[in-house]
């Protein structure tokens, strides 16, 4: 008990050192209720990805697990922060854990590219009923893939960006004091070229990644402010990820 009350006054970074060189499962339990909270939040953000295959308890569980093997596997030397680090490992948790329940079909690639082709082919601002029609698609089902498509394309998204920033830092050594500012400075800079190409996006573009990620609303209360469908935000929600993606891209 006394052992216990004794960690919770130290930091993480502190437990995750001491952890590294004596492997206590003491200081392993505290860390993972420090760190559940990243677990509950994603589980939160990537509803839309597992409904009606899994339940949020089911990610919670994983993701527990998920914690426990990346607090074995982290390396402060390569990994960058652990927040960054497990962050990541729980978003692809629940992209696998969907795709062994076959939720995610083989052919979603294939499917979302045709759907847009087919956007694009009927010219202006089509209806969904419209791009299901000519595809010979179900309304449900095509709504179902735009859904996945978006969720997929901001997993993306997030993903570049750790990935940038996690490349940036391996480039610096951490022993380095004087290299801090630096880093600091690279973070920032993909940060502002984010913010640049969101500039560059369509008005209904912008409002909908400020209403999404700056006032946190979801695509129902977006659509009600907006005066559009639910589908319609989905559409230009995904239309705004993939050009910001390709912009990154060129950066990168």
């Amino acid at each position: 008990m006394l052992q216990t009350e004794k960690l919770r006054d130290k930091t993480n970074e502190e437990l995750l050192a001491m952890y590294q060189e004596s492997g206590e499962l003491v200081i392993k339990q505290e860390l993972v209720m420090r760190y559940l909270y990243i677990v509950k939040t994603i589980a939160s953000q990537m509803r839309g990805v597992y409904a009606g295959s899994l339940q949020m308890e089911d990610i919670i569980n994983e993701g527990v697990i998920a914690i426990m093997k990346g607090i074995d596997r982290y390396d402060p030397e390569r990994d960058n922060k652990f927040e960054t680090f497990i962050s990541r490992r729980i978003r692809g948790m629940i992209i696998d854990l969907v795709r062994k329940n076959d939720w995610m079909p083989r052919d979603f690639r294939k499917q979302i590219r045709l759907m847009e082709e087919a956007r694009v082919a009927l010219g202006g601002d089509p209806t969904d009923e419209e791009i299901a029609a000519s595809l010979g698609m179900d309304v449900k089902k095509y709504r179902k893939f735009q859904r996945m498509s978006v969720i997929m394309n901001v997993l993306s998204l997030d993903m570049l960006v750790d990935d940038e920033e996690e490349h940036q830092a391996l480039q610096l050594s951490s022993k380095d004091t004087s290299s801090q500012p630096e880093k600091a400075f690279l973070r920032e800079e993909s940060r502002k070229l984010l913010a640049e190409a969101v500039k560059g996006l369509k008005e209904k573009e912008q409002m909908v990644i400020s209403l999404y990620y700056v006032e946190e609303l979801n695509m129902g209360q977006i659509a009600g402010i907006m005066g559009v469908s639910e589908p319609r935000i989905s559409q230009i929600h995904s239309s705004a990820i993939k050009k910001l993606k390709e912009q990154m891209s060129h950066y990168i």
